[in-house]
């Protein structure tokens, strides 16, 4: 009786025991096993996984994409500019067993990695590509943390800057900039139009010339597009060809030789025998005396 109850007990001790050393492993993780302290170069799949009991520990590591936000950071651009900037890291662990051994704390190591490469950033880049020129820098600072993160056995994925805080002064001068540049924009289309428009004008101009009919029914055009308006006002338009007569006849009239019959006359000559004796005197008066 006391042996059956001996043996029923082992029995029990025995069977909790190879209970005990059943683990699951979760579709999103990997097992690492541990065997007197040692890491097995096997990887425990999803699934019941069997360990020795007291001598087998099981680890295990999350093989899911991680969103890692990266605090901001404050640093002087290349252009001397003060900036507030933060950014994500997606990374996800490619290595378990490098992942588990390699380093202790692999989600506290990436952090301090982005960190310090997100400052290096900010120190090699100017302000305006901060600004308009995130894809290269994202490229960059996912290369920078990538490569100290490989012997983790982690992987980067990408690394995105979310946000770039300038001081007020700055955002009053980045604001004056752009006024000035859309304002540039405003006086070259505006200028552009009116270069195209004197063209256009020109063109017109050189087919009514050569075509007189075509500026008759540009007028008698004008006219129907008045008229439409329900106006009460009637605009009778005056051909050019009558105006160029005007200017003609008053070109060629006697009005023009007016002010030169107005100029003072020279005085009229004097007889031919006043002027012998006007001479002679003057003559005389020349000669020398007896």
């Amino acid at each position: 009786m006391v042996i059956e109850f001996i043996l029923g007990f082992l029995a029990i001790i025995v069977i909790l025991t190879a209970f005990g050393g059943v683990r699951i492993v979760n579709q999103i993780e990997r097992g690492i096993v541990f065997r007197f302290g040692r890491a097995q170069k096997e990887i425990r799949r999803p699934g019941i996984t069997f360990l020795i009991p007291v001598v087998d520990r099981m680890k295990k590591v999350n093989v899911q994409i991680v969103t890692m936000p990266v605090p901001t950071q404050e640093g002087i651009t290349r252009d001397n500019v003060s900036v507030q900037v933060d950014a994500v890291a997606y990374f996800r662990v490619e290595d378990p067993l490098r992942a588990a051994v390699g380093v202790q704390n692999y989600l506290f190591a990436v952090e301090q990695v982005a960190q310090t490469s997100l400052r290096s950033i900010i120190g090699k880049s100017e302000l305006d590509d901060l600004l308009s020129n995130r894809e290269e820098l994202n490229k960059g600072l996912a290369l920078m943390i990538d490569s100290p993160a490989l012997g983790w056995g982690i992987h980067i994925d990408r690394v995105e800057i979310k946000d770039v805080t300038l001081p007020e002064s700055m955002k009053r001068s980045v604001a004056r900039q752009a006024e000035a540049e859309r304002e540039r924009r405003a006086r070259v289309i505006t200028a552009d139009g009116e270069f195209q428009a004197a063209r256009k004008l020109a063109d017109a101009s050189a087919i009514m010339a050569n075509t007189p009919s075509a500026l008759q029914l540009r007028l008698l055009q004008t006219v129907v597009e008045v008229a439409a308006e329900k106006s009460s006002t009637l605009v009778m338009p005056l051909p050019v060809e009558v105006l160029r007569f005007f200017d003609r006849g008053a070109q060629g009239s006697p009005a023009q030789e007016a002010p030169e019959a107005s100029q003072p006359a020279a005085p009229p000559l004097p007889p031919p025998d006043e002027l012998t004796k006007t001479l002679g005197l003057h003559e005389a008066s020349d000669r020398p005396g007896p």
